[in-house]
Formats: structure tokens, C-alpha cells, sequence
């Protein structure tokens, strides 16, 4: 059995609408509705396969968080493989947006995966840069997905160089370059 919790950022209320890039911004209302019904599609999918996990719910910039952990050493591992994780996310975005008929930017974690993912993003954009430093006038990075660049950014940013997204579709990138 899985069991549920809640976390909403402090500085968000009930009438205060979160950022999204579509022209109508999701209000922290409508953002804990979708990680109510993630929660409920993903603890089915527990049950299913009879795996133990606890599922938090948070709600930050314009999107809900569902992060699924367990204390235990349990089989969660097999579902928190990168490419699960991306299904699963996949899977329950279009199980909310069949329930609210709108676009959802849920992000979906297992067992830390995101985490893992982040770490592994910080040490490509880290060697990146040192082959910047090393004399090269730009770095590219693999193709992935937006929020991956999104977090590529961020990261980027951090250590005082600039990136941008280029290509399209699948293809879609991040260049790093000088600031």
C-alpha cells in the first residue's frame, strides 16, 4: 500500500496562479488536482505490481511533482531506470489530462531517479566546460528532453556560461558557450 503525501511551496496559495508556458497558467489548485490523480494512477500501478512505495505530492513552478520512495529495499529500483521513469511520467500525464482535458507538465520521480539524472547532467555540462576552457569556442550535449535542458540550464547558469536549445524534435540540443 502506498501511502500519500502533500507538500506545497510556501509561497504559493490557493489563488495564486503558477507559471506555465501556455497562455492559461494553472492556479496551485488546479496543480494539486493532477498530482491527486498521478497519485492514484501511479499507487494503482503499485498495487498492480505489488510494490511498496510512499508517493509525495508537490506543486512548484507551474507544475506538479509526484515522487514515489520507499524505506525499504524493495523492487521499486526496477521501475526508477531512466527509460521507465520517462514511460511512467508519459503514461500518467495523458491518465491526467484524460481526467481534467488539459495539458499536464507533471514531472514524475522513482525512487531518486531524478536526482540520479541530475547528477549525471551536472557531470556532462561540467565536461563540457572544461573542453570550453580547453580551447573549444562551443560544446554541444546530447539530445534530450525539455525539462533535461531545462536543467542543463540552470546548471550552466550556475557556473557562469551560457546555453541554448537548438535543433528540433528529438534532435532538439543544448549548446554551451563563453558568457
Amino acid at each position: 500500500m502506498s501511502d500519500v503525501t502533500e507538500t506545497i511551496t510556501p509561497e504559493a496559495t490557493e489563488e495564486t496562479p503558477v507559471a506555465a508556458s501556455s497562455s492559461e497558467q494553472p492556479t496551485v489548485t488546479q496543480l494539486e488536482e493532477e498530482g491527486e490523480i498521478a497519485a492514484d494512477y501511479i499507487e494503482e500501478l503499485l498495487d498492480i505490481t505489488d510494490l511498496d512505495g510512499d508517493i509525495e505530492i508537490d506543486t512548484r513552478g507551474g507544475r506538479a511533482y509526484l515522487s514515489v520512495k520507499s524505506s525499504e529495499d524493495t523492487n521499486l529500483r526496477l521501475l526508477s531506470r531512466p527509460d521507465t521513469v520517462a514511460a511512467l511520467q508519459e503514461l500518467t500525464r495523458i491518465a491526467v489530462q484524460t481526467k481534467t482535458g488539459g495539458f499536464s507538465r507533471l514531472i514524475l520521480d522513482v525512487g531518486g531517479s531524478r536526482e540520479a539524472r541530475v547528477a549525471e547532467l551536472t557531470v556532462l555540462v561540467d565536461r563540457a566546460i572544461e573542453r570550453i576552457e580547453g580551447g573549444a569556442a562551443s560544446a554541444a550535449l546530447p539530445p534530450m528532453s525539455s525539462y533535461e535542458r531545462k536543467l542543463v540550464h540552470d546548471v550552466v547558469s550556475d557556473r557562469g556560461f551560457v546555453s541554448e536549445s537548438e535543433g528540433e524534435g528529438r534532435d532538439r540540443h543544448t549548446v554551451i558557450t563563453r558568457a
